[in-house]
């Protein structure tokens, strides 16, 4: 559900999908596991020296290849050499993290926090304290998606987050940056993966990755993957997560100049989606491990289906010019159901609508909303290439992009059904009358962009410009067609730079950049004004930064230090006001470093935030730190290469993050927060089964308890407790 869908009085929570693509049973799965895992084992005992000798691992020492981050909207230029800042999360981190969603990715970067992670919900994040907006910032091969869905990460080469506004790469889109999404493309040379993971509770997942390789003189190849896994999270009275995922992929070399690409992936997610806790009256409980506390029996799983698939074809022009255009589409359907907790009413009449009663207590909804789909189209073409103008080389990309997003929902339900308490067991009767209308909506966007990288020859200076001219048209209208509305809007976001390169991979740069968001009222009663288009709101953002990198026999490092200011118009959804109220201004250093030395591999990534509201019409709350907003973060990832056991490596993660305000006027904040995980990763060449990668995680190792976030949803104050400790393994075979 979209903000335009949510029912009265509160906010939607999660989707999912009951799997029909991939059902093998837990304990067979589980078998299998063992079976495969001991003849593997077998197989590390060769026979003879010769055989002992092949299963030696080699050890091949290269330089990485430079990062390339397609979401910053500058072609195939390396990220090193760009005026911003982004990250690139690779294939080998996302298996390192056991990751399973963008949330798990986290803690590998400081500018990234949860923004209402609920168990069983769809990733919500925020870069550099903004909550990305699930609708407007999210990409998949570069072409926008809706991430209101389960977005599986077992088909994805790597997750690109770009930092900051970014008028220049998205029409609208909320100014903490984008999220892209990148899928696994066919192999020059064959490929076959299987990997068998097991973890908390019985946890259980087997997946496959097969490319056929290609040679000179074949024009096809293609890649194709399965997963299927059986989560059990270490959450009280939870049960279990169940995904699987199918892929597919293929390239076709069109003559020397040509390649056409298309990719297809179906996945589906099914699980049970919980209530988060709240400030008990005035008070913060004592933080504990976490719970679901909408275990009723009549408790329905939420699902999450997808059907995402798009088509490139990139075309050389000349020496200096491609033509590259994309179309894309995404199809959604979700069933939405939960025992939702909301407010309570305590015994002696007071009512608390933003939280629970002191006791702990809380009323109890039945939410219901099925059978709702969402379709995202997008097509893109443009034109990039170089020319010269005298002394002057531009390095140009201009094209036209258009998407439609189209949501359709159905009467739903959202039922007083009782009373709940965080502390004990509760009984309530289910109530799955459809009592409420939904809101279908239909967005069509048109944009144009312009860019120009101008590099002023041996001066080592670069000029960098960008426009971006986008049309919106949207409109929406109850399910009993009561309620019309639309309205149609223009803007104009620009974005320009000059960056100086004093030395090989050393570089300063300075940026100024517009970002728009465009917002309508939710078309509910619980509104002054359902359905009224608000006046698009302009973010700006100024940024300078440095970035350097060495490389000697003994020692590889890199290191890139930004400054940003960016001040955004906010935004109060609190019933029954839905209005633009003044302004939260974030100013802060990001920083990040990584450092090869000797057996040691070092990363470290920091964010130190100013944030405050300002112009509020609530006095209170100007000067504050918005709610759920840390005022520092930090990340350090630790490796070391055992000598005395090739192929063996140690690592942990420290994940610390500060205070977070609970309340918009400061009277109430969560504790600052550590975590730490360990990882054990071994890979090993044998003479029968190729590769193996053996990983074995402790996530939360000390099983901290604490509060990890406070955010507020259409004025209710939530709580979500740090993950419990749990263990992972995994065995890769690359065969």
């Amino acid at each position: 559900m979209g903000i335009a869908d949510l029912p009265s009085t509160f906010t939607t929570m999660a989707q999912h999908h009951h799997s029909s693509l991939l059902r093998p049973r837990p304990r067979a799965v589980f078998l299998a596991c063992q079976s495969l895992v001991a003849a593997l084992a077998a197989a590390q005992t060769p026979a003879d020296p010769k055989a002992s000798e092949a299963a030696l691992p080699r050890v091949t020492v290269t330089a990485p290849a430079p990062a390339i981050a397609s979401i910053a909207g500058w072609g195939d230029r390396p990220l090193e050499s760009l005026p911003l800042q982004a990250t690139v999360i690779d294939r080998g981190q996302i298996d390192d993290a056991g990751a399973d969603s963008l949330a798990d990715l986290l803690k590998l970067d400081a500018s990234t926090t949860d923004a209402y992670n609920a168990p069983g919900y769809w990733s919500l994040i925020a870069v550099r304290g903004y909550t990305l907006d699930p609708r407007f910032n999210f990409r998949r091969e570069g072409l926008p998606i809706s991430a209101e869905t389960a977005i599986p990460l077992d088909n994805k080469e790597r997750v690109e987050i770009l930092k900051g506004t970014s008028g220049i790469q998205a029409g609208t889109s909320a100014p903490g940056g984008l999220v892209n999404f990148v899928v696994k493309r066919p192999t020059t040379r064959p490929l076959t993966t299987a990997t068998l993971s097991a973890g908390e509770r019985g946890s259980v997942g087997v997946s496959v990755d097969w490319s056929g390789g290609k040679s000179d003189d074949r024009v096809f190849s293609q890649r194709i993957g399965a997963s299927y896994k059986d989560r059990q999270p270490a959450i009280d009275d939870y049960g279990h997560v169940k995904r699987a995922l199918i892929a597919w992929a293929g390239d076709w070399q069109l003559g020397r100049d040509t390649l056409l690409q298309a990719e297809v992936e179906r996945s589906r997610e099914t699980g049970a989606s919980i209530p988060g806790y709240s400030l008990a009256g005035n008070a913060l409980p004592a933080p504990r491990k976490p719970r679901n506390l909408g275990d009723l029996p009549w408790a329905l799983p939420n699902t999450f289906g997808a059907t995402t698939a798009s088509v490139k074809l990139d075309r050389r022009i000349g020496e200096a010019w491609r033509w590259i255009s994309q179309i894309g589409t995404q199809r959604l359907k979700t069933d939405d159901r939960l025992p939702f907790a909301f407010g309570c009413t305590a015994s002696n009449g007071d009512y608390y609508a933003d939280r629970y009663c002191p006791d702990g207590s809380f009323d109890l909804y039945d939410f219901r909303s099925d059978d709702e789909r969402r379709r995202t189209d997008a097509v893109e073409t443009s034109l990039q290439g170089r020319l010269h103008t005298g002394a002057l080389e531009h390095a140009l990309r201009f094209g036209v992009q258009a998407s439609r997003q189209r949501i359709d929902t159905n009467r739903q339900a959202f039922n007083f059904v009782g009373t709940g308490s965080i502390d004990a067991d509760f009984a309530a009767p289910a109530d799955p009358s459809l009592t409420d209308e939904g809101t279908n909506r239909r967005e069509r966007s048109r944009e144009v962009f312009f860019q120009d990288a101008i590099d002023w020859g041996r001066t080592g200076i670069t000029t960098w410009l960008g426009v971006r001219h986008t049309r919106l048209e949207r409109d929406s209208v109850r399910t009993d067609g009561s309620r019309p509305t639309g309205y149609a809007k223009s803007l104009v976001t620009p974005w320009v730079a000059l960056s100086y390169a004093w030395a090989p991979a050393h570089s300063a740069y300075a940026s100024w950049g517009q970002g728009a968001e465009s917002n309508v009222t939710p078309n509910r009663d619980i509104y002054d004004a359902p359905g009224r288009p608000l006046e698009v709101q302009k973010s700006r953002q100024w940024e300078a930064g440095l970035r350097g990198a060495a490389s000697h026999e003994a020692l590889r490092g890199s290191w890139r230090l930004a400054w940003f200011d960016i001040d955004r118009p906010a935004l109060t959804d609190a019933p029954p006001a839905y209005a633009i109220d003044g302004s939260a201004r974030h100013r802060g250093i990001d920083a990040s470093g990584s450092v090869d030395h000797g057996p040691w591999t070092l990363g470290a990534s920091l964010m130190w935030l100013d944030a405050e509201r300002r112009g509020s019409a609530d006095a209170a709350i100007n000067g504050q730190r918005p709610v759920n907003v840390p005022e520092r973060t930090a990340r350090l990832q630790a490796r070391w290469r055992a000598p005395f056991a090739p192929g063996l490596e140690l690592g942990t993660d420290l994940r610390h993050e500060g205070r977070r305000k609970v309340l918009a006027d400061g009277s109430v904040e969560l504790p600052s927060w550590t975590r730490t995980d360990l990882l054990a990763k071994w890979t090993q060449a044998t003479s029968s089964f190729g590769t193996l990668t053996w990983r074995f995680g402790i996530d939360n190792l000390f099983d901290r308890r604490a509060w990890k976030e406070s955010p507020t949803q259409f004025g209710h104050v939530y709580l979500y407790p740090l993950e419990a400790r749990s263990v992972r393994f995994s065995l890769q075979a690359a065969l």
